[in-house]
Formats: C-alpha cells, structure tokens, sequence
C-alpha cells in the first residue's frame, strides 16, 4: 500500500516541485484537485501559484514546461471564476518576463510560454481587447528582427501564434499588413514559411471579411500595437462589414509575390497555403491556368500532400486541367503501385482515383468518359499486393466496368466476364484456404458486387433483374460457381451464403432461386455417390426449401446415395453412418415442408421405403418410417404444420404452476362486461356518408385465390407424377424464372401505347399474395363515460354536480383486437397504455361557471376534440383483399383501477365503400412536374381497356414482383344526378378533390380553377367531342355517336301499365367533364366521368371490379343528392 505525502497547512508557503508533479497528476486523472490541496490552499489561488512558479529562476525548466502544459490543458476550469483583471495583467506580464528573459534557446521555454499563452488567449473569452492588444504587440516585437539567426526559431513559432489569434479574431493584424508583407520579403532564414502563412492568412481575411484597407503600405506603427477601430467598437463592426474589399491592383500584387514562393514551403505548409490561394484565385477570377503551371508538376512527386493539393485546384477548376485528366489518373495509379510508399497514402490514392471517376463520370463528354474508364479497367490488383489494396482495386474495377457497359449501350458484358475471371486470379487462394479466411471473403465479395452493381433495389423497372439474368455475365458466374462447388467442397458453406444473400434480397431474390436451379440442372448429375457427398448437404438443404425446383433430381441422388451407403456397410460404422442417415432424413423433412404431396410421392416413397427397411441403423430406420406414414396417410397442409420447426410452433395455451406464478389480481367479473359498449365507445373521427347495412360476396369462380381472376405466371412445367389425378394437375405451376415467349399479334399504335402505360403502371402495384399489401387506415376515437363506468366497476360514487368530482376514472393496459367476415387480412391489435374518462357535462350550466372548473386535459391535439370531450386516437389498419364494405368487430381487454379485469365487445366499426377510396400508385422515377399528365394518361388507358373493345381483353400485366399477372376485365354504368351544377362542385371539391384528373369545358375549367380546391390536374379550356363516342356506343356506326354528342342525350325511361315515357335530357346546359379515378385495393379501379350540366350531371362509371357498382349507386345519392 503506497502513502501520498502531503504538504503542511501552511497557506503561505509556495508549492514546490513535488507537489506540482502530484497536483498535475490528480488533475489528469480526476479533472480537479484532490482534498490534500483544497483543504490547504483556496482553488483559485492555483493560477497564481502557477505564475509564481514560472517565473522563479530556482525552478527546473522541465517543470516549468510541465506548468505550462498544464495551463493550456485545464484552462477552462482555472479561468472559469476568474473575474480579476489583475489576474489578467499577471498573466500577460509572465508572458512578457519569459519571452523577454536571455535564454541560451535549447530549453524550448520560450517558445512553449507563447504557445501554451496563445492557447489559452483564444480558448478563454474572459480576456478583453486590450489584454489581446499586449499579447500581439509582444508577439509583433519579436518578429519585427528579421534575419536573426540566434532566435530564428522562436521568431517562427511568434508567426504560428500571430497566425493562430488571426484565424480566431479575423482581421486583427489588417493593419499592419504592410509591415507584414515587408518582413516576408526581408527575412532569409528558415523562418519565412511561417512569415508566408502569417501574410497570406492575414490577407484571406481581408478579402473573405470585405475589409478596406491597403495590404501593402500602411501609415499605422508596428508597435505598440492597436487593435482596429472596428473591433473595439460594436456599432462599426456592420459598417466595416459593408466595404467593398482591398484594392484589387494590390491584390493581384499581393497574389503574384504570394505565387513566386512555393517553393519555400514544405508539403504541410504547400497544404495549408493553397487552402488560401485557391479561394483568394476565384475571388479574383483569376485565369486558372496559371495555378496550373504553377502547380501543375508537383503531381509528379510521390509525396501525398503535394497530390491533394494539385487534387484541390482540380476540383476548383476542372476547365484548366482540360486533356490533363488521364494523366493525373496515370499518376495515381503508379502512386499506388509504389511499394516503397505506406500502405496508407496507397489506400489514399486509390479513394482519389475513385473519386476522379465518379467527378468524370458526371461530365457530359462522352468520349473523354470512355477514354478514362478504358484506362481504368487495365488496373489489375498484383497477386502480392496487400489484401486491403487488393479490395479497393477490385472496387475500382467493377467501377469502370459497370460504367463501360452503361455507356457502350450493347451487350458489353463478355469483356465484364473476363474481366471477372482476371480479379479472381489475384485472390485465387481463397480456393485452398479455410472458408472464413479473408480471401475468401474477398472474393466473393467482388463477384457479389460484379453481379449486382449494375442492378439498383428500386422497384420501378421490374426488368433490371431479367435483363441481369439474360447476360453472358450472369451464365458466366453460374458456370465459375458450379464448376468451384464441384472441385472444392471447402467452399460449399461461402457459395450456400453467397446464395442466400440474394435470396434475401427483395430485388435479387430471382438471381439466388436462378442460381439453384442451374446447380440442380448441372451440379447434382455431375455428383460421385460417395462419402464425400456430405460435404454438399447444406446446398441440398436450400434447393430442397426452394419450391421453384424440382424435386425429382435431388430425391433421385439421395436414392442412389442411400443405395450405396447400404452396399458397403461394414461392422465398424459406428455414428458416422446414424449422421449420414439423419442428414438425409433432415433433407427429406425439408421437401415435404416445402413442396406439395403431389411433386414428391413417388420418388420420396421410393427414397423412405428403401431406408426403413435396409438402412443399418435402427434409428435412421424407425424415422424414415415415421416420415413415409406421414406422407401416406396425413394431408399435405395439415403435415406441413406437424413437421414445423420447435420455434415456428406456437406455444401451449395450457397453464402450468411449475412455470408461472399466481398473479395477485382480481378475478374477471362476466356480469360486469356485458354492457361494455354503453360506456366505452369507439367512434369513426370521419362519419360514413352512406351506412352499409348490407355487403355482395360472391363464391370464387377460378382457381386463383381470394376470388379474382389472378393468374400465376408460368414459368416452369414441372414433372408431375402421374397418379390419375386430374385436379392436381391443373394448379398452378412453380414459379420457374424463364418465361414464356408471349404470342406475337398484330396491333395498332395505340393499344400498344396503352398497353406499355398500364405494364408501367401495374408494374408498381404491389402482389398481396407475396409481398405486404397496400393499407387501409381508419382513424377512430376510443372514449369512456366516467359516471357509467363508476357505478359499474366502483371507484368514485357517480355525481351530477361537478364541483365535486375529484379526478376522473381510469382504465389502463387497454387492448384493442380486431376481426371480420370481410375480406381485409389480418387486422393488427391496439394497445393504449391508460385512458381517463370523460365526465358527462351539464349543458345548462352556465359559461362563466364553466370556464372556472378545472378540466384534466390530455395530450391530444385540439382537431381531435369532439363536442368538448376528449378520447384516444386508434387506427384500424386493414389491408383490402377485395374493396367491399363490412364491419370490423372489436373487443376489448383492460385493467381497471381496483386490479380487475375488464372484457368484452365493443360496437362494431363500419367500413364503407369510400374508404377503399385510395390515390392511384405513381412510378418513383416519374418526374413532378408530369404527374397531373401521368394521371390523365393512365384515365384514358383505364378507360379504354374497362370498355368493350376486345383488343385488350387477353391481355395480362405483371404486378410487383413480377410473380403475378393480373388481368383487367371492365364493366360500364350510367347514373343520372338531378342537382345543380354548384352542388354537384361543392361536393366533388369536399369529398372527391384528391381523385380528379382532368376537367374539360371552358365554364367548369373556370369555376373550379377560380375556387383554389382542386389542383395539380389537367384543364382543357375546349371540351373533347366524341371522346369516347366508340367506347360508350360501341352497337352504333361512327356517324351515329358524332350525331348523338351534338345535341342533348335523350334517354327514355318505359313505364308499365299506366306510366308513360318519361323523356329525360342528358344535360341541361352542358359545361363540361370532371373526370375521375379511384384506386380499390388491393389492384381494382373505379372509374367517373361526371358531364355536368347546369341542372343535372350524368355520370359515366367504368370499373374492373364490377361487384363494387352496388354500392356506388348509394354513395353518389348520398354525396350529391342528400
């Protein structure tokens, strides 16, 4: 155990050598002094302790080195009090004592006293101008010797601290910076780099700062130094601000001496000064040109510094160094090729050089960008180069060769696949190596990014990752990764994460599921039956979970491997036989989890037979029993659940005393619950303008799911085993990746313009069935009624006067689970952490007693108050699998205050046909300015393929994913509206102003347009005429539909018995077209194409979904008519 000696409880008695040396310390461990100090000596007595020992002769100058450090490190705790100008004084007149005091130079005293001082100076904002003023002028007296040999480092390290208060006072020495730029050209020694800075840096901030004063003569002596007038004064600081700069005669003067001294400066300092010079250059449009002669050779050197610099005027201007680029990347590249160098500036080259590229690669010349990315992609890695350098060079490879191909528009990928096969030889010893060593890792990480560069995750061209697909690089990397799994089995566990890293991918997911097939086509027959085909079991793992493969490759080697294993059984087996066997057992767990009963049957029939009854082990033997019942006799969904693994299997419901403890909690009471409804509410924030008491299901009329004509593509025919069952044959088939060659026909331009916009267009719609589905939010209040809640569930006794109600009940931990008949998926659960009820108030109270009540106010935004009360925001979110009203039904579970539980039904939550009321999906890559034509374009496209003509009728899109198609079949209807032209804007406005797309008709265009509501559509001030004149009529001649759009629409309605022909005008005082579209999720639309009359408004409807039109009568009566 160490003891620390501590000095006596003198106060007056100085701090010697020792207790500085323990002072520091505690400092630097603790950040304060320990209690030897404090309880000896006051804390802001240190400084003066400090200064009074800088200044002793005694003292060691190591120590007082160390108390100088000491100074600049903890000074913002020593001056954090300190409010003493005395303080102050004694600190710059020990400054001035040190600097001033014969030294013999060796000691370096001095020169730390000026920078531990100036440190200090900028650090502390106590020091006010006129302490600044004497540092400065202390510092200016020591410069002021030019060409004294014997101080000549002091007199540098006085410009590195003149420069350092410069840079945190800007403008403090523009005045004397006449006498500045004589001493730069006075002084011979080494020192003139630091007089250089000092020049230029004062010189920056005159020009950055707009200061009028003269850079190259001055009136104002040196010493004793002012400060400007401006400075110490506030009110001038704007109106010096307000100059307009130094004279520029003198600043080109100033900028030529500058640039004929770069060669006095090291590669630190080069840095340092062309940070400045560039930005006073462009300040004074100076030609750039004669940077580059200047500077242009340093890039020539091998010293890092001198390269970014040469760097830096590039990126300022890239106009001078034109036809210099390839040059400056030749430079780069042997710098990086140097060996002798540091790895570090090497790795730093190589970031340049990538950087270059990308600078270039935004430029519009297009033959420079080829030249310089030929270049680029002769940068091979050298097999002794450091694995970190080879990585980036590998980098910068795929760089260019991803560029190339960009720009040569053709199938440039051959040379990409070579170019593949030379960076592999420089890592070529991941092929021997463990797999976790990392070249291995290294290596398949550039063929990763050789794959995918060129491909981006965004969804908007789902054709990148076919087009990726159909590339000679692509079958180039099938045919490497085939050919490494086949010769090295040590690689099976990279290439098995190579893969599921695609798969894993949303957008790459068909490049990992392409990748197993053609290892299932061209590896699997290419297998020796052997013991060695273990090694290449986590493989048969992954196509065996892939239902996109089949089966029968995989089932038919195991057969033969088992076959084998059974032959050449000896005595001495021992476990390795039960691991072979369980391993296969395991594959074949996977493929009946996976793959249909149908696809597997006979071969894994054949495969489990065999094993129950010649495998040599009884366990292997008795399990391949178990799993060839489970095939024969258990259906196939129902098997699929058995065999899930432990942590897919939910777990038990029943309760066990071992595991769980007796909560202390109140019973839950039934009779309590059952009118739960009448004092807890959950309300619509936005009521329905049509209540649905009523909803059209139909039965599914197809083999696709959820009842619409979905149809899977495709793309595989698989090998079904003949079993005479027809039904099973007709499901759909896997989803191979290669597709069908579509049917060639003949047709005009505009079903092809049509057809390419809706491909587009279907392209973003997301696939429910595999992907999640586009939302359906409803917005609703949860609220509780205090006095009904009280007299159930006890707490406060229910009282009339509210004076004398203390605070409001309490519910908390409140879930909310929702369900329904309706076809909206799975509807996620609420959770509400507490809820306050809401007393019911008097209305006959008067306002002024009112307002002196006090009211619990929650957090709840002011728009969400309804009729004074307050409730919790909760959101239904439903995800649509057919737009169709219903009811969501709710129940409820929560804690009441006393510890009970409280359960129940709330009432049902409606849904309506205007929440399916969705805005159609746009492409991100659609500019912002072409939305509002995006969308008229996609009405006409919608509209035209929902009508009769059956030159669309056939066709299918592929929706996102690109494992889908959809298929459009459209109805029409008719609805005449008897309401007012005003009423029928008014309402549109209100409630349908999101969905309008275009608007047609000179007097509507300006009624709607003057009103402000609706923007960012289409107006045409002329109205179409027989717009859609074949579409609507398509039983009539041409000439017939052009006759009928000139005049009035007369429909004729035919009675029965008594009633007559009522005839009903189309429009009376026709003004124009409001033309609408709805999106219905999950991928329907509905379609409105309202002629508005000053009396009447028909409207057009058009849909893909014709169940929807039963309800669509409703809601229009509802929202013009009411």
């Amino acid at each position: 155990m160490t003891t620390t000696t501590t000095p006596e409880k003198n106060p007056v008695r100085p701090l010697s050598v020792q207790d500085w040396d323990i002072l520091i310390d505690d400092f630097r461990d603790a950040g304060a002094p320990r209690d030897w100090f404090t309880t000896v000596f006051p804390i802001d007595s240190l400084l003066d302790f400090a200064l009074s020992s800088l200044l002793k002769k005694d003292f060691p100058t190591p120590v007082k080195l160390s108390i100088l450090v000491f100074l600049d490190e903890f000074s913002e705790i020593l001056f954090d009090k300190c409010d003493d100008d005395n303080i102050f004084d004694r600190f710059i007149d020990a400054l001035r004592t040190i600097v001033q005091s014969p030294t013999d130079g060796s000691s370096g005293l001095k020169e730390q006293a000026m920078v531990s001082f100036t440190s200090v100076l900028v650090s502390i904002d106590s020091f006010s101008v006129g302490h600044v003023e004497a540092v400065v002028d202390l510092l200016l007296a020591l410069v002021n010797r030019p060409n004294h040999g014997f101080d000549r480092q002091a007199r540098a390290i006085a410009c590195e601290c003149l420069r350092q208060l410069e840079k945190a006072f800007p403008g403090l020495l523009s005045d004397v910076s006449g006498h500045l730029w004589s001493l730069c050209q006075a002084e011979r020694t080494h020192a003139v780099q630091a007089y250089l800075l000092l020049f230029t840096t004062v010189v920056y901030n005159v020009v950055n700062q707009k200061l009028k004063v003269s850079l190259l003569s001055t009136s104002v002596p040196l010493v004793p130094f002012n400060a400007p007038n401006w400075m110490r004064d506030q009110s001038l600081i704007m109106s010096q601000g307000q100059g307009s700069g130094p004279d520029q005669k003198e600043l080109r003067r100033t900028l030529a001496f500058m640039l004929e001294s770069p060669y006095l400066f090291t590669s630190c300092a080069m840095m340092e000064f062309m940070g400045m010079v560039v930005p006073l250059a462009s300040a004074l449009e100076l030609q750039a040109s004669m940077l580059k002669v200047q500077f242009l050779g340093m890039i020539y050197s091998f010293d890092p510094m001198l390269c970014h610099v040469v760097l830096l005027m590039y990126s300022q201007f890239p106009d001078a160094f034109e036809g210099q680029e390839k040059e400056i990347m030749r430079r780069l590249m042997l710098f990086s090729k140097q060996t002798q160098i540091y790895l570090v500036f090497r790795l730093l080259a190589l970031h340049w050089l990538m950087g270059l590229l990308n600078k270039l690669m935004l430029s519009g010349e297009l033959e420079k960008r080829k030249s310089v990315l030929e270049m680029g992609q002769k940068f091979h890695p050298v097999v002794f180069d450091p694995l970190a350098l080879k990585a980036l060079k590998l980098d910068l490879l795929v760089q260019c060769s991803v560029s190339s191909n960009a720009l040569s528009g053709s199938d440039n990928n051959k040379s990409a696949g070579e170019l593949l096969q030379d960076c592999l030889v420089s890592v070529s010893d991941f092929k021997w190596l463990p797999p976790w060593s990392s070249e291995t890792e290294l290596a398949f990480r550039t063929l990763h990014k050789f794959l995918i560069c060129a491909s981006t995750h965004s969804d908007s061209d789902p054709s990148t990752t076919r087009s990726l697909m159909e590339s000679s690089l692509f079958k180039n990397v099938q045919g490497l990764l085939v050919d490494m799994t086949l010769e090295f089995q040590i690689l099976v566990p990279v290439i098995v994460a190579f893969i599921e890293r695609l798969i894993n991918c949303h957008k790459h997911q068909w490049l990992g599921e392409r990748f197993l097939q053609t290892i299932d086509e061209k590896l699997l027959p290419k297998l020796k039956k052997n013991n060695l085909l273990t090694a290449y079991f986590p493989l048969f793992h992954r196509i065996a979970e892939n239902d996109t493969i089949p089966p029968s490759r995989l089932i038919e080697l195991l057969t033969k491997f088992v076959v084998s294993l059974v032959e050449k059984c000896g005595f001495d087996v021992g476990l390795k036989l039960w691991d072979q066997g369980t391993e296969v057992l395991g594959i074949c767990r996977t493929l009946m989890s996976h793959h249909k009963s149908s696809r597997l049957f006979l071969g894994l029939s054949r495969l489990l037979s065999l094993t129950c009854l010649y495998f040599p082990d009884l366990e292997v033997r008795d399990n391949a029993r178990i799993y060839l019942r489970m095939l024969v006799c258990i259906p196939g969904q129902r098997m699929k659940n058995i065999l899930k693994p432990a942590d897919a299997v939910s777990p038990s419901t029943h309760s066990s005393t071992f595991f769980s403890a007796q909560s202390p909690r109140f019973c839950h009471g039934p009779s309590k619950s059952q009118n739960l409804s009448s004092y807890i509410h959950l309300e619509r924030v936005t009521p329905l303008l049509v209540k649905q008491s009523w909803s059209l299901s139909l039965p599914s009329l197809s083999i696709g799911t959820d009842g619409y004509s979905i149809m899977e593509s495709k793309i595989q025919v698989d090998e079904v085993e003949p079993d005479g069952s027809k039904e099973l044959q007709i499901l759909p088939e896997a989803r191979r990746i290669e597709p069908v060659k579509p049917t060639l026909r003949v047709m005009d331009s505009k079903i092809a313009e049509i057809l390419e916009r809706l491909r587009r267009y279907f392209s973003v719609i997301p696939d429910f069935r595999h992907m999640p589905g586009i939302k359906v939010r409803l917005t609703c209040t949860l609220r509780l009624d205090a006095e009904p809640y009280s007299s159930i569930w006890g707490g406060q006794t229910p009282n009339t006067d509210l004076e004398k109600v203390d605070s409001p009940p309490a519910i908390f931990a409140t879930l909310l689970k929702f369900s329904s008949s309706a076809p909206y998926g799975s509807i996620p659960s609420c959770r509400i952490p507490f809820l306050l009820g809401e007393p019911q108030w008097n209305r006959n109270v008067p306002n002024e007693e009112v307002s002196l009540d006090i009211v619990l106010v929650e957090n709840t935004p002011k728009e969400e108050q309804k009729d004074g009360l307050r409730g919790a925001l909760v959101t239904v979110e439903l995800e649509p699998r057919e737009p169709t009203p219903g009811l969501v039904e709710v129940s409820m579970e929560a804690n009441a205050e006393t510890g009970q539980m409280i359960q129940g039904k709330l009432e049902s939550v409606p849904v309506g046909i205007e929440d399916m009321f969705l805005k159609a999906l746009a492409p991100p890559d659609e500019p912002e300015d072409t939305i509002p034509s995006y969308y008229s374009d996609l009405f006409n496209a919608l509209w035209e393929v929902c009508g009769s003509s059956s030159s669309t009728a056939h066709e299918t899109y592929a929706l996102k994913g690109g494992k889908t198609a959809a298929a459009v079949s459209g109805t029409r209807s008719v609805k005449l509206l008897e309401a007012p032209a005003e009423t029928v804007i008014q309402a549109t406005e209100l409630n349908l102003a999101p969905f309008v797309v275009a608007i047609t008709g000179e007097q509507l265009v300006d009624i709607v347009r003057d009103g402000g509501i609706i923007e960012n559509i289409v107006w045409k001030e002329d109205e179409e005429e027989g717009d859609h004149a074949n579409a609507d009529q398509s039983t009539s001649s041409s000439a017939g539909a052009k006759r009928l759009n000139r005049g009035p629409l007369r429909l004729t309605y035919i009675g029965y018995g008594d009633d007559q022909e009522v005839p009903m005008t189309r429009s009376r005082g026709k003004m124009g077209k409001i033309k609408m579209l709805m999106f219905l999720p999950p991928r329907y639309h509905l379609l409105f194409e309202m002629e508005v009359g000053e009396g009447s408004t028909l409207v057009h409807i058009r849909t893909d979904h014709w169940p929807c039109l039963a309800y669509v009568d409703d809601y229009l009566e509802a929202l013009f008519l009411q």
